[in-house]
């Protein structure tokens, strides 16, 4: 059997490597999209299920404390995920396919960004809040992994964290997002 040792070893090692194979230029156009969307008032939405409604989240708080407070120019963004009534009322009464999609029928206009995280790609209620947001004119980023899936496909701009490793995917978008939000708070701080 191996020990602990030798599987954290092994475990930060793939991590490690598949990291190293980001896209940083992607990064650094989520960035610019980002900036348009803070310097010009625009929404900023992010959605997820599971671990990615937790690192959605995590941004979210990352973003409207840590690179927004005493700015001048803040961020204005919104995880689909976090209102609970909302969420659990949509999935209750219509389809947990819409939890998303509804909210930014009701929020979203041409030129926000929405930014959706799911490490297969494949959970069609991002899908169908991608799908909406392109129709009317925003910009749309997808955090993925393993071959990206769907939202890979859909999205304007895919950062794909290249594993087939569930919890390797999702450290790298907590990674991802740590990157873009210190970003804004150390270097490009808006004001």
């Amino acid at each position: 059997m191996m020990s602990p040792t030798e599987f954290f070893r092994g475990y930060l090692a793939t991590l490690d490597e598949a990291l190293k194979k980001i896209d940083v230029e992607k990064v650094e156009q989520l960035v610019h999209w980002l900036r348009q969307a803070r310097d010009n008032g625009q929404q900023i939405f992010v959605c997820g299920n599971g671990g990615s409604a937790a690192t959605a989240t995590h941004f979210v708080c990352d973003m409207l404390k840590g690179a927004s407070y005493s700015r001048a120019r803040r961020f204005r963004i919104l995880g689909l995920a976090d209102n609970l009534s909302v969420l659990t009322a949509y999935a209750n009464d219509v389809g947990y396919e819409v939890v998303f999609v509804e909210q930014l029928r009701n929020l979203a206009r041409p030129g926000d960004v929405v930014m959706a995280l799911s490490g297969s790609g494949n959970s069609p209620n991002v899908i169908r809040a991608v799908e909406y947001a392109n129709s009317i004119g925003c910009r749309t980023v997808g955090l993925t992994g393993r071959d990206g899936g769907l939202l890979g496909k859909v999205v304007q701009l895919e950062i794909r964290v290249p594993d087939s490793h569930m919890g390797r995917i999702e450290d790298g978008h907590l990674v991802l997002c740590h990157l873009v939000a210190y970003y804004f708070m150390e270097v490009d701080r808006g004001d």
